[in-house]
């Protein structure tokens, strides 16, 4: 994720110091120490801006041709996802967990849906608005202890210090007499010194992660 801004600053830098190079002037050394001094001018600047708690939101949806009650059972039990099921591109490559299953105890408010990833992430649900076949609303709590500290980088564990996800909605819209469109939000705090770039790539991620559960979803319930 950091590869994008490590590659346009070596970049400047090398041509900042190809300049100077090419320019021979006298104070060259003079230049080049100032740069080279550069982030640590930085730094007191990135401390005092501080880390500031944002919330975003991921929205996601997809058309599927099937019958409303075999779509909404496939949103609240989703049963075991085999590989190629799998069509997170952006997750996989990143090699953040995969999903595997998700599994509601009871069809209403108060109910607890449980979402299991690969790697010990697990995502524990509390249903909080319940609306069958319609509407389904829950929080998302990851407790990071449970996650294996060889799974994923600090910066991004959900439930971390710097990234958290909030909560989840599944909305089932008509659009006609065969189709429905399945709508997939979420929100998530973000705590860095940096959130306009973080921001950017957590979107890409909760993107991704949806529109896969989506897919599979949408293939699932098109294929009874």
């Amino acid at each position: 994720m950091i590869l994008p801004v490590f590659l346009i600053t070596a970049s400047l830098g090398g041509l900042t110091a190809g300049y100077f190079k090419l320019k021979k002037d006298s104070n060259e050394r003079t230049y080049v120490s100032i740069l080279m001094l550069f982030p640590l001018l930085i730094s007191p600047v990135e401390r005092y801006i501080g880390e500031h708690p944002s919330i975003y939101k991921a929205y996601t949806y997809i058309d599927i041709k099937a019958d409303k009650a075999n779509i909404w059972q496939n949103v609240t039990r989703v049963r075991a996802i085999k590989n190629n099921e799998d069509k997170g591109w952006l997750t996989n490559s990143l090699g953040f967990p995969r999903p595997i299953s998700a599994e509601l105890n009871y069809n209403g408010v108060g109910g607890y849906r449980k979402a299991i990833f690969d790697k010990g992430l697990v995502f524990h649900e509390q249903v909080t608005y319940y609306q069958e076949e319609r509407k389904m609303r829950f929080t998302i709590k990851a407790n990071p202890h449970e996650i294996p500290s060889t799974a994923m980088d600090e910066h991004v564990v959900i439930g971390g210090n710097y990234f958290d996800v909030i909560d989840g909605t599944y909305e089932l819209e008509k659009l006609n007499s065969n189709t429905y469109r399945l709508h997939l939000y979420s929100h998530f705090k973000l705590t860095t010194t940096f959130n306009f770039y973080a921001s950017l790539w957590a979107d890409w991620i909760m993107k991704d992660i949806q529109n896969n559960i989506l897919q599979i979803i949408k293939q699932r319930a098109e294929a009874k």
